[in-house]
Parts: structure tokens; sequence; C-alpha cells
């Protein structure tokens, strides 16, 4: 069995959704430049209006093989696509679609200024979409070929990026998802460091209005998305400390490793978590070796795929470190399900994104109780469902 050739798929369709979408955005590191602060939310669809239908158009790797049968993964950036046509399609074709380790080792070697970043999230695409196929030679998930499955359903929180952190509107949203049975809730600052004592003051009124509106016993978590500094992450984590988050996620740039320890050190009531925009096992060994984080975030869509975040699980269950995975959407189910719960023990399901990706897929993920059912379906469990797509065409590379 080979691999014979690779396409680029792009697929349209009308998204009749009228829940929110895209009310606000988090803090991003270049906010500290004011003319970009003002920028309002472009996320999660391409063109933001009020109410449906929303258009959407994805794009999906097809790898196909002399046996008929082709491997999937989307939605991909067009971006990607050019990275896998251009660098890595020439040790992809004429390969047994199987042999993913080899296939990995080549993709990584051939790609040695690509080891983190784009190229990376490229070959975690190509790894993904060769886990869909081999599933489906085997007629299995691909976490029962991971080693699973680990339980019967995974614990899911509400990640809710994407949602206005208005008090009273943040207050509402937040009582629904435990309603809906999510026993934890992560939500996103919108300030940063250059904002001052106001800024400050508006944080601290979203970890409050949470905790006031969840209770108790729900727990509760913030992403900095790497836009705080040290004194200003350990401060507000004093000032937090009454509310109880479970974790702050991401107060420092990523290449900021010895700042991520020191931050780690200094606060003791709050995990600290990050990883997401970290790649490779070797990478997550130099937050590992440093200290620098409670949680790890890799996500498999970026970090390598399946077949790199296998040996990440291992890597830092050796450091009793919980890998909790950055959204990855399906990918993180089928990892998640084939590792132990002390490892991975609950999901990331972002509610905005994962009714946009989904769209075009016949099986969708959709967390009941709080808790997300394993999928069925042979390989990752993408189907496109032919009734929703209104527009089909290959892209040319």
């Amino acid at each position: 069995m080979k691999i014979t050739g690779l396409r680029y798929v792009i697929v349209r369709g009308t998204l009749e959704y009228d829940g929110p979408l895209g009310e606000e955005r988090l803090v991003r590191p270049i906010d500290i430049y004011p003319e970009f602060r003002a920028q309002g939310p472009t996320w999660p669809v391409r063109k933001r209006k009020e109410g449906p239908p929303h258009s959407l158009e994805q794009l999906f790797l097809f790898i196909d093989t002399d046996a008929g049968v082709s491997g999937i993964w989307g939605a991909i950036s067009e971006g990607l696509a050019r990275i896998i046509e251009g660098s890595l399609k020439r040790v992809l074709i004429g390969e047994d679609p199987h042999a993913v380790e080899r296939i990995w080792d080549k993709m990584y070697r051939h790609a040695i200024h690509g080891r983190k970043g784009e190229t990376m999230m490229a070959i975690s695409a190509v790894d993904l979409a060769l886990w869909d196929l081999k599933g489906k030679m085997l007629d299995a998930p691909v976490y029962q070929l991971l080693g699973g499955p680990s339980r019967d359903r995974i614990r899911a929180y509400a990640s809710m990026l994407g949602y206005s952190i208005e008090p009273e509107l943040a207050a509402r949203r937040a009582k629904e998802v435990v309603g809906q049975g999510y026993t934890a809730t992560k939500w996103f600052f919108r300030h940063d460091p250059t904002e001052g004592p106001e800024g400050v003051r508006k944080n601290l009124e979203l970890i409050r209005t949470i905790r006031q509106a969840v209770g108790p016993d729900v727990e509760i978590m913030f992403d900095a998305w790497s836009s705080w500094n040290v004194p200003y992450t350990i401060r507000m984590a004093e000032l937090a400390a009454e509310y109880r988050p479970w974790w702050f996620e991401e107060p420092v740039l990523a290449d900021m490793i010895p700042q991520y320890a020191e931050i780690r050190r200094s606060v003791t009531a709050t995990a600290i978590a990050g990883g997401e925009h970290e790649y490779t096992r070797w990478g997550v060994k130099a937050l590992l070796d440093a200290g620098a984080v409670d949680i790890l975030q890799v996500d498999p869509t970026w970090a390598g795929g399946l077949t790199e975040m296998v040996k990440i699980c291992a890597l830092a269950s050796t450091y009793a470190i919980p890998v909790i995975p950055h959204y990855g959407g399906i990918a993180s189910t089928q990892l998640i399900a084939s590792q132990t719960i002390t490892t991975c023990p609950i999901q990331e399901w972002l509610l905005q994104i994962g009714i946009v990706s989904q769209h075009f897929f016949k099986h969708k993920i959709q967390p009941v109780d709080g808790h997300i059912e394993l999928p069925k379906g042979l390989g990752m469990s993408i189907e496109l469902d032919e009734d929703v797509i209104e527009a089909r065409e290959e892209l040319q590379l």
C-alpha cells in the first residue's frame, strides 16, 4: 500500500446558527500598541455580522492511496496547504501510509528550518490525516490504535472564547454552561499591564463575576494569552486568590521559559498552565526541565500530530505533569481517550469554534452533561456531510 497523491478540497456552505459569535476577543501580546488594542474580534467567523446566515468556507486535506482509501484532516489554512504541497509532499509520495513513525521522522528531518510554527502545524495535519487513514484501514477508531479506550466519556470544560466579558452577560453565560452540566469553565482576559490599575480592576472584575455566577464548586480558569509579565501575573494571582481560580494560562510569551518558572515558584494557590505555543517533545522537555508549568497545553493539531503527542504525554507523565491539550477538536478527543485519566484528565471545548469548525462534519462532538462521549467512527471519525455542502472545488497549488 502506497501514498499516491494529496488533494486540498474547499467546501462551502451556510451556517444558520443564531447564537453569539465573536462578541469579544482575548488580549494579545501586540495589544501594547494602541492601534492594535482598539481592534475588535474577527473570530470565529471571517466576516462578522449580526445574526445568521453565516457563509462558511473550509479547506480539507486528503491523502490518497493505491488501495482506493483516503485519509482526511481539516479544516486547514491555505498557507498550511502550500507548505504541505511545496515541501512535505516530496517525502510522502510512495510511502506506506501505515508507517507513521517513519513518515513523521522524514518530514521532521526534511523541514529542518520548520521545527516550530506553521511548518510543524503542516506536519501535524499530515500526521492526523495518516492516522485517519490508518484507522479506516484497520477498522478502528484512532484512540483504540493508540492504546485506548481509557474511559467511556471525557470530562470537558466550557471554554468561552468569543463571548462577551461584560459582567451581566458573562454571569448569565457562566450560569448557562453550569446548567448544561459543565463543572469547569475558562474565560479570557482582555487587559494587559500597559493599561495600569484600570486594567487590573477590569481583569479582577471578570474573575469575581465568574466565581460569583458559578458558585464555590465549579472550577474557573483564565487565559492571558502570552500578554502579561512576571510582576503583573504575581499581583493578579494575589488579588484573585480569594476566588480560587484553577489556573492562569500563558501569562508570558512562550519563549520566556525562565519567567514561567519564576511565576510558578512565586504563585502557589493558582496553577500555571502553558505550552499551547510550544512544539514537539523537545520544546515540551524544555518547559518540564525548567519547572515552568503545572499543566501542559500542547495542541495535537500544532505540536506534531498524534504521533508526537503520544511521546509528549509519556514525557509529561514522568514529571507528573498533566496534559490538558489546547482545543484540538476531535484530535484531542482521540488522544485523551487513549491516555490515562491522570495524564489527560479533561478536554477543552471551545463552544463557539465547536459549532463553526464542525459544520461540515456528519458526526459532530456535542458535550452532554459536561462530558464528551467517545466517537464510534473509524479513524479520526471525520466524514463530510454532503447535505450541508453547497459547493466544493479542489484547490490547485
